[in-house]
């Protein structure tokens, strides 16, 4: 009993300072310092929350920019066993977990860049338009693919291509610091300004 009353007592101290006293004054710390990241980074507009910067959506219409590919998933309505494509699905984030020598990936790349190719996009295809990030939730896109988007929203929202362009530029975020990371167009954003400007 002298051991075990003691080691008791450490332990709902622990228990009390690492599960609740620390969790709660460094969320309260963040809400301080970085108010809108530490409330999920929300995008609002005409107030109402319309998404989030960190997580991407998938944008239906062809009048928008489009995000990368998405791997996430969703159990089938008719076969719970079973799973079903759900593009940007936040509750299942999960990547496809298809390295780079699996023949899904390469037919799944191909059937994608056929598909690019049948809408009228010439080569070189960028990457992140054909393959899905690790999370499957990016919201960013390269310059690269949005500025591939330029012609085809140009003409299905009969808009200037040089005015498009100038968006794309406008929007685009450069490395952290010049150094970290590549150069990335918030697809959110992006679309909102679309929006905007017509």
């Amino acid at each position: 009993m002298t051991h075990f009353r003691p080691a008791l007592v450490l332990l709902l101290l622990f228990t009390a300072l690492t599960g609740l006293v620390y969790p709660l004054a460094l969320t309260g710390v963040a809400r301080a310092l970085f108010p809108a990241q530490a409330g999920g980074s929300l995008v609002i507009h005409d107030g109402k929350v319309v998404g989030s910067a960190l997580i991407g959506q998938n944008f239906a219409s062809e009048v928008y920019f489009q995000p990368r590919p998405s791997a996430t998933s969703a159990p089938d309505p008719k076969d719970a066993s079973k799973t079903i494509d759900a593009p940007y699905n936040a509750d299942n984030s999960s990547g496809s977990n298809l390295g780079p020598t699996s023949k899904a990936l390469m037919d799944r790349v191909k059937a994608a860049a056929d598909a690019r190719r049948a809408d009228g996009w010439k080569n070189p295809l960028p990457a992140d338009a054909l393959t899905t990030s690790a999370s499957g939730l990016d919201p960013d896109i390269s310059p690269q693919y949005a500025l591939a988007q330029v012609p085809h929203l140009a003409e299905t929202r009969g808009m200037d291509e040089a005015r498009l362009r100038a968006l794309v530029d406008a929007h685009t975020r450069g490395r952290w610091l010049g150094l970290i990371g590549e150069p990335r167009v918030n697809v959110l954003s992006l679309n909102m300004a679309l929006d905007a400007v017509q």
